[in-house]
């Protein structure tokens, strides 16, 4: 996929998906966008080759790639296949295109739709990313690809401008549950070490003492090493990744591991904990703050 030769459709710019999308112009490609904030127009106003427009169905009208950055399955499918009497994008998609979901859907819905738009000619990868905001700007998130290998071998020229790190991981849906679980497990390091340092702090510790230890020993994770001294002890509490957008990642993660029919105690326990905290901190609230609402509730 060549900048010259690609024309690319970029529906969601959010916090993740305008860095995304400045990485892709960068790199030379061309760039129709599509977001319900249009005010987003301003953030590419210094950067050529992009276009904003009215709708996903502009933004898709002779592309060659159609990136997804959006919320959730039940946007993408309603936008995919419409809603509410309103007609779905599906059917516009050119021949032979690419539909790059890079969103954190539910690999489910990701699977049904892989084979909906294979029957109409239309190559579904689903590339959702990790790394957050940081990591967008700089190009350097971490990207799992699922879907058939020969479209992942022609998308990973486009994957590069926007990441560092690139794993293929298996058929369609494959990434998206891979995504899933990943997000339970950071999810779950976040609580625990919420509870802990909360803890720690009751019993007369200084928190930073013992996040100090626990980055040497084998409690360290991603929230011990990136999180609890830039955004949680200073209740900064501003990452730029929602609470609400975890509470989703968990409870995607929790209908996987349920519909595989395993054990799913502790992601039932974190759903739970994510659904608390979501509901009492509100909207906007960051996905650090859960730090917060833990020293709250004792």
């Amino acid at each position: 996929m060549k900048p010259a030769d690609t024309k690319i459709a970029f529906i969601g710019l959010g916090l993740m998906g305008v860095p995304m999308a400045h990485n892709l112009l960068k790199a030379g490609y061309h760039l129709k966008g599509f977001d319900l904030n249009s005010q987003v127009a301003e953030k590419f106003s210094s950067i050529a080759g992009f276009e904003l427009v009215s709708s996903p169905a502009k933004a898709i009208e002779g592309s060659d790639v159609t990136i997804l950055m959006l919320p959730d399955s039940a946007i993408i499918d309603a936008m995919l296949w419409g809603s509410n009497g309103q007609p779905g994008i599906a059917s516009q998609f050119k021949s032979g295109s690419y539909l790059l979901d890079m969103s954190s859907s539910s690999p489910i819905s990701s699977r049904e739709n892989n084979q909906k738009l294979s029957a109409m000619g239309i190559h579904f990868v689903d590339a959702p990313v990790s790394g957050g905001v940081k990591k967008a700007i700089d190009g350097s998130l971490a990207i799992i690809v699922g879907g058939q290998k020969s479209d992942f071998e022609v998308c990973l020229p486009l994957l590069e401008k926007m990441g560092k790190s690139i794993v293929y991981v298996g058929t369609a849906g494959a990434a998206h549950a891979v995504k899933a679980l990943n997000n339970y497990v950071s999810a779950a390091g976040l609580i625990a070490a919420s509870e802990a340092l909360n803890a720690a702090e009751k019993f007369g510790l200084d928190p930073h003492v013992v996040n100090t230890v626990f980055n040497a020993s084998t409690g360290r994770n991603n929230t011990t090493e990136n999180k609890v001294e830039n955004f949680m002890l200073n209740e900064a509490f501003n990452s730029g990744f929602s609470l609400a957008l975890m509470r989703k990642d968990l409870q995607i993660a929790l209908g996987l591991i349920e519909g595989m029919n395993c054990y799913s105690s502790l992601a039932k326990q974190c759903v739970a904990t994510a659904r608390a905290a979501d509901e009492q901190l509100g909207k906007g609230a960051d996905h650090t703050a859960m730090y917060g609402f833990v020293k709250a509730q004792s």
